[in-house]
Protein backbone atom coordinates (compact mmCIF):
# COMPACT_ATOMS: atom_id res chain seq x y z
CA UNK A 1 0.00 0.00 0.00
CA UNK A 2 0.97 3.51 -0.96
CA UNK A 3 0.98 6.02 1.25
CA UNK A 4 -0.39 9.54 0.26
CA UNK A 5 0.09 12.77 1.73
CA UNK A 6 -2.60 15.29 0.44
CA UNK A 7 -2.36 18.99 1.96
CA UNK A 8 -5.52 21.21 1.90
CA UNK A 9 -4.26 23.41 -1.49
CA UNK A 10 -3.75 20.00 -3.15
CA UNK A 11 -7.12 18.46 -2.02
CA UNK A 12 -8.69 21.89 -3.92
CA UNK A 13 -7.14 21.12 -7.35
CA UNK A 14 -7.67 17.64 -7.44
CA UNK A 15 -10.97 17.33 -6.14
CA UNK A 16 -11.94 19.91 -9.34
CA UNK A 17 -10.06 17.51 -11.13
CA UNK A 18 -11.97 14.30 -10.08
CA UNK A 19 -15.47 16.03 -9.93
CA UNK A 20 -15.21 16.57 -13.76
CA UNK A 21 -14.41 12.99 -13.99
CA UNK A 22 -16.83 11.08 -11.66
CA UNK A 23 -19.97 14.28 -11.46
CA UNK A 24 -21.53 11.83 -9.54
CA UNK A 25 -19.94 12.20 -6.79
CA UNK A 26 -21.63 14.20 -3.63
CA UNK A 27 -19.95 16.22 -1.64
CA UNK A 28 -19.88 13.42 1.26
CA UNK A 29 -18.07 11.39 -1.30
CA UNK A 30 -15.46 14.32 -1.35
CA UNK A 31 -14.78 15.48 2.37
CA UNK A 32 -11.66 15.46 3.04
CA UNK A 33 -9.24 16.10 6.09
CA UNK A 34 -5.75 15.87 6.21
CA UNK A 35 -4.33 13.25 7.53
CA UNK A 36 -7.16 10.43 6.66
CA UNK A 37 -6.21 10.29 3.48
CA UNK A 38 -7.02 6.47 3.56
CA UNK A 39 -10.69 7.06 4.63
CA UNK A 40 -10.79 9.36 1.42
CA UNK A 41 -9.36 6.27 -0.48
CA UNK A 42 -11.60 3.76 0.72
CA UNK A 43 -14.87 6.56 0.70
CA UNK A 44 -14.03 6.97 -3.45
CA UNK A 45 -13.23 3.27 -4.35
CA UNK A 46 -16.62 2.33 -2.63
CA UNK A 47 -18.27 4.98 -5.01
CA UNK A 48 -16.52 4.69 -8.06
CA UNK A 49 -17.05 1.35 -7.86
CA UNK A 50 -12.73 0.53 -8.34
CA UNK A 51 -10.10 -0.55 -6.02
CA UNK A 52 -8.65 1.35 -3.66
CA UNK A 53 -5.02 0.74 -5.25
CA UNK A 54 -6.51 2.05 -8.31
CA UNK A 55 -7.49 5.38 -6.33
CA UNK A 56 -4.34 5.23 -4.78
CA UNK A 57 -2.36 5.09 -8.32
CA UNK A 58 -4.84 7.92 -9.82
CA UNK A 59 -4.23 10.29 -6.75
CA UNK A 60 -0.83 10.01 -6.78
CA UNK A 61 -0.03 10.46 -10.13
CA UNK A 62 -2.20 13.49 -10.00
CA UNK A 63 -0.21 14.85 -7.36
CA UNK A 64 2.78 14.41 -9.13
CA UNK A 65 1.06 16.50 -12.04
CA UNK A 66 -0.70 18.68 -9.51
CA UNK A 67 -0.71 21.72 -12.07
CA UNK A 68 -1.67 20.23 -15.42
CA UNK A 69 -5.46 20.32 -16.64
CA UNK A 70 -5.62 16.13 -17.15
CA UNK A 71 -6.32 13.71 -14.79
Amino acid sequence: MTSLKISADDWKVIRLKITRKYNTLSEEDLAYVEGEEEQLVQRLAKRIRRNAEYVRFTLGKELQDIHTNRL
